[in-house]
């Protein structure tokens, strides 16, 4: 049984410019997943990120909408991983801007 998780980042970037940056940050995602060795597998259609997550032997499926001044995420938690959604829902919440932020240098 999946476990759905919305989360809602809001933002004053422009739809563009958050749709820029995340597609810059994606990369990092990888590397908050423990164990080392997940992959992150991505596309976009219009202004929507399909995204999928695998790891030890699970997959995680999200989908990440964004609009003009909000960054909608759906992730679909499988099985087990049903049971630690509230502590990834807040890990995505705080840590989430950071996927808006611009880490270009300077």
């Amino acid at each position: 049984m999946e476990k759905p998780i919305d989360v809602t980042l809001p933002h004053k970037l422009g739809k563009q410019a958050a749709r820029e940056r995340l597609a810059s940050n994606i990369h990092k995602l990888a590397d908050h997943i423990p164990g080392g060795s997940a992959e992150v597998t991505h596309n976009w259609v219009g202004d929507t990120l399909n995204l999928t997550v695998a790891a030890m032997g699970a997959a995680v499926k999200a989908t990440i909408t964004v609009e003009e001044s909000l960054v909608r995420c759906h992730i679909m938690l499988p099985g087990m991983l049903g049971l630690f959604a509230r502590p990834i829902e807040a890990m995505l919440k705080s840590r989430g801007p950071e996927l808006l932020e611009d880490h270009r240098k300077k």
